[in-house]
């Protein structure tokens, strides 16, 4: 059984718990307060049969009729049973009632009768239903205004008591499907967080995945420059990547990492790369002593800086990459700035994101908005010789 339904269940049974147990309540409290007064059983059991006409309608309509009209969409069948079933206990409360209100309005209008008899003074010898005709009543015998000129045989308010029989089963009725909506959207809400949350997590992978080969492919591309050129910095730089390889094995995986494993692994980046360019690459890296215990996502920076020595570096002119990493109030700022290669200028996608940045910068603005939804800032500046891109987020 769902946990939903469990409660579903718990709530009827607490309410027809106190429904039942409330006519005993009351009749033992009046007890209570009468030292005359004893346990009527009889009429309690009175209010139970009519109660339990209730209880099985109820029954009837909550594990039956409801569940067509909720789960299953069949609103004109549910209508229909619906109508035939209040009819029928209309039906059974018209011709139930009548007998019921003779004998208990016989016995109020006999004690009504005797109480008056005994104020005007009157010794009641016989039964009070003797002076039902009025030239029988004693001289100032007052019969009440309901008693009056009215049969004992006829039961009084019938019409009106099946109103209010009626009306009280249509809010029971009623009662049940508010109920069962609740839990039914209750439940559809949940089932649809978890499937957000599951599409969710899916896009991160792919995102993730997607990110992974685009940068081992620029990295073999840089080691394939440098076997021929210089055998002893290739092998330097497969041991750098292998570290790499090691923390997105290890680490990419998870939803957050420490930060200082993340700084790690672009300073492993960066030394791979210097290892290509000379001396006209000026390659500045400022990081701030990060916060204890703080997590970011992984593989969330290095695209800007793959995309900075991808599109920022030149042989033929000086280039430049700035990067700059600080710590404010539980929040991390991320600024990379780099030159521009002189094919790099003019292009851009339609996104606003510059042709440079390829996929990559597209899947990393995409992540940054799964995660963080609008509690972060990018801010991407292309210009003619420079390109800054500003990233503000929260850190865990």
């Amino acid at each position: 059984m769902k946990l939903s339904t469990y409660k579903e269940n718990l709530i009827y049974l607490a309410l027809w718990l106190i429904l039942f147990i409330a006519p005993a309540l009351s009749m033992y409290m009046r007890v209570q307060n009468s030292s005359t007064m004893a346990m009527d059983w009889s009429e309690i059991f009175h209010v139970w049969n009519l109660y339990a006409a209730y209880l099985i309608i109820f029954l009837i309509h909550n594990f039956i009729l409801a569940p067509l009209l909720i789960y299953k969409k069949k609103k004109l069948i549910y209508f229909l049973t619906t109508i035939c079933l209040i009819t029928i206990f209309v039906i059974f409360q018209y011709s139930l009632r009548p007998r019921n209100f003779r004998k208990k309005m016989e016995m109020h209008r006999m004690e009504f009768m005797t109480r008056d008899l005994q104020m005007h003074g009157y010794k009641v010898e016989k039964p009070p239903h003797v002076f039902d005709r009025a030239d029988n009543r004693p001289e100032g015998m007052n019969m009440g205004p309901d008693m009056k000129d009215r049969h004992p045989d006829m039961p009084m308010f019938i019409g009106e008591k099946n109103i209010v029989s009626s009306v009280i089963l249509v809010l029971i009725i009623g009662m049940n499907l508010g109920v069962k909506l609740y839990f039914k959207n209750d439940q559809d809400s949940k089932e649809m967080q978890q499937l957000e949350k599951q599409n969710l997590q899916q896009q991160l992978e792919y995102l993730k995945y997607q990110i992974n080969p685009h940068f081992f492919m620029n990295t073999l591309n840089n080691i394939h420059a440098l076997v021929d050129i210089d055998p002893e910095k290739a092998k330097t730089t497969i041991v750098e990547l292998s570290k790499m390889m090691r923390y997105i094995l290890y680490e990419g995986n998870k939803p957050l990492i420490p930060i200082v494993r993340e700084i790690q692994f672009i300073k492993n980046y960066i030394t791979l790369m210097k290892l290509r360019y000379t001396d006209k690459v000026k390659i500045s890296l400022n990081i701030q002593d990060p916060i204890n215990d703080s997590g970011i996502p992984p593989l969330m920076l290095i695209t800007f800086i793959e995309n900075a020595f991808k599109h920022g570096v030149s042989y033929k002119q000086e280039s430049f990459i700035i990067i700059n990493i600080s710590f404010i109030d539980k929040r991390l700022y991320f600024i990379c700035s780099n030159s521009k290669k002189p094919e790099d200028n003019a292009e851009k996608e339609e996104t606003g994101l510059p042709k440079q940045g390829g996929v990559g910068l597209a899947n990393v603005k995409r992540r940054l908005e799964l995660i963080y939804g609008d509690k972060f800032t990018l801010d991407i500046d292309d210009y003619t010789d420079t390109y800054n891109v500003k990233l503000d987020l929260p850190i865990a």
